[in-house]
């Protein structure tokens, strides 16, 4: 794995009006690695993403992707330099073809010519196990098959820095290891991903290291075996006391 830094965040706030939803939040994500995110709902997992993906503007602290800052950068930029993400609920373009919807995000977010983009969403496709999908309307695809889509989408905007917001939620156990499969290749290609995910034992099989917030502060950071034995993720994430 290699040892550079491609995501710093440091005091990163965030709130709306009194509300304090992100708390002086600091961490890094090396090249390579895969950071999990956990938390109960409300911990401000989504609204971090937010702000290192550009939907929010941050109210203080710094963000440094590959040696640059991302404040002030907009979202589109973002995805240009390298930043890819998926959402809770997938936004796929429902009146497009699987592939069309690929080669939106090839072409707009990743910045290729349209020659340039058939093969190579052609085989993002294929990795995706969406390639005999291709031609069908995006809005008749099962949830599992929208999920895969919506990592797709994100794959063919080519980055550096994948986020994934609970793309397991609501699939089956069958439908979840499918998709731990998909996450572990994508990995195994050197993409780095955080990824915030309620299902832990899908975080637990690709996850380097784990961060875990509540009420918008970082209460843990570490090894998965270390963070979810410790005694406040226990009490705030499981309801375990002592």
């Amino acid at each position: 794995m290699a040892n550079s830094i491609l995501l710093e965040a440091r005091g990163l706030n965030k709130a709306f009006g009194a509300l304090r939803v992100v708390q002086d939040v600091s961490f890094d994500v090396r090249a390579g690695e895969v950071l999990g995110i956990l938390g109960p709902n409300g911990a401000g997992k989504t609204t971090l993403f937010n702000l290192v993906s550009g939907d929010l503007r941050i109210d203080g602290g710094e963000l440094i992707f590959d040696g640059q800052s991302l404040v002030g950068q907009p979202s589109n930029r973002r995805c240009r330099i390298g930043i890819g993400r998926t959402y809770q609920i997938p936004r796929p373009y429902v009146g497009m073809t699987t592939f069309e919807n690929l080669l939106v995000a090839a072409s707009f977010g990743g910045g290729k010519t349209e020659a340039e983009s058939y093969s190579f969403c052609a085989q993002i496709l294929r990795d995706c196990e969406l390639i005999d999908k291709a031609n069908r309307s995006a809005g008749s695809l099962t949830l599992l098959d929208r999920k895969r889509l919506e990592l797709a989408r994100a794959l063919a905007s080519a980055p550096k820095l994948l986020l994934l917001d609970e793309i397991a939620g609501g699939l089956t156990d069958e439908e979840g290891q499918a998709l731990v499969k998909l996450i572990r290749r994508i990995r195994d290609r050197g993409i780095t991903i955080v990824w915030i995910e309620h299902v832990l034992h899908a975080l637990l099989a690709v996850a380097d290291r784990m961060m875990v917030l509540n009420f918008g502060e970082k209460i843990a950071e570490g090894a998965p075996a270390d963070v979810i034995q410790d005694a406040e993720v226990r009490r705030v994430y499981m309801g375990i006391e002592g």
